[in-house]
């Protein structure tokens, strides 16, 4: 299958928006905090830092909403307007993850967007583009690593 041509079938986009919004963030974030480890921790990030972010996943109308602390992202629900909203498809979150499409490519052909502080928005783009991450490999994202993430910062 190609990625690129990636749909996200509408019985599933149709569950996740259904589904209550709170546990979905709690894994999204643990898969990041699972997937980019130290990356977020760095002091490039402190500027993020307890400003509330929200991701927009437009084909499965679902939205997370987090923050950053010192220990990496955080879910959190939506108590006042996100500093930041960035949507997009699944397919052009996919691409952006895997590095097979820059986020400038996506932002003006309107695949993806910014509301909010765009000074934030452009800090959050800067800063990822400027990090050596680590190759997105998606059995990073299996059910047993990412409930022994979970497991280990609950008894940390």
């Amino acid at each position: 299958m190609n990625i690129r041509t990636f749909i996200l079938p509408k019985p599933v986009g149709y569950i996740l928006s259904i589904l209550p919004g709170y546990p979905q963030t709690l894994l999204f974030v643990q898969a990041v905090n699972l997937v980019l480890g130290d990356t977020l921790r760095s002091d490039v990030m402190l500027p993020l830092q307890g400003k509330l972010i929200s991701i927009q996943v437009t084909d499965a109308s679902v939205a997370y909403y987090f923050t950053l602390d010192r220990n990496g992202m955080v879910a959190c629900r939506r108590t006042r307007e996100p500093e930041l909203t960035i949507s997009a498809s699944a397919c052009d979150f996919l691409m952006l993850a895997l590095r097979k499409e820059d986020p400038d490519t996506l932002f003006f052909s309107r695949r993806l967007c910014m509301e909010g502080d765009t000074e934030l928005g452009l800090l959050v783009k800067n800063t990822l583009d400027t990090l050596e991450l680590p190759p997105f490999d998606l059995r990073s994202l299996s059910p047993p690593k990412i409930l022994a993430e979970i497991k280990k910062r609950l008894l940390a």
